[in-house]
């Protein structure tokens, strides 16, 4: 039986956002925050272990000396006009680190590019309420979706006039490229060792 990963679920009372850090700084699990309420996240399957690591692994080497530097899911991500703080399952953030507190550094808010490894369970969130907060990200230019069931990726890229615009790649002899870190990785590489029914 697959483990699957869930959207944000369990609510609780209201709190602060300082209150928020200081109780997840301590926690063993991670949980979202949105606007005054905490959502626990769970586990992730097994594809989407797979994809994550291969991402992992594409995005160290080809990043290694540059500017840009990659960071998995756990590094917290807050965005202060909106309230939200989560865990992107990759984020990257080329120049200096932008944190929110400079004496806890484990929460930046300036990604570059983030990337969401989809489930039956998230993609809903990812596609719709999570990349509506995400776009208010100002040094935010590209926001990819993999999805861990099918050879599937959707890439949103900001353009010069700031409009959001879609490519897809369903195809293993593809490549997707990032321009705003001047990359590219073949869909080949993400989805390397899986196999789909």
């Amino acid at each position: 039986m697959e483990n699957k990963v869930e959207e944000p679920a369990l609510k609780y009372n209201y709190i602060s956002q300082e209150e928020y850090l200081q109780a997840e700084r301590a926690a063993t699990e991670k949980h979202e925050y949105y606007q005054g309420e905490v959502f626990a996240m769970s586990g992730a399957s097994v594809n989407h272990n797979a994809i994550q690591m291969n991402i992992a692994e594409q995005l160290k080497s080809k990043l290694r000396g540059k500017n840009c530097k990659p960071f998995g899911s756990d590094l917290r991500i807050h965005i202060p006009e909106n309230s939200l703080y989560t865990y992107p399952d990759f984020s990257v953030i080329c120049g200096a680190i932008n944190l929110v507190e400079n004496n806890n550094p484990d929460t930046a808010i300036n990604p570059t590019l983030i990337i969401e490894i989809l489930s039956k369970s998230t993609q809903n969130y990812d596609r719709g309420s999570k990349f509506t907060l995400y776009r208010a990200i100002e040094t935010l230019k590209e926001y990819v979706l993999v999805d861990s069931l099918s050879v599937s990726i959707e890439m949103f890229s900001k353009n010069e006039n700031n409009i959001w615009e879609l490519h897809e790649y369903k195809s293993l002899n593809e490549s997707i490229f990032s321009k705003a870190l001047n990359l590219s990785i073949t869909i080949a590489a993400i989805y390397e060792d899986l196999s789909f029914d």
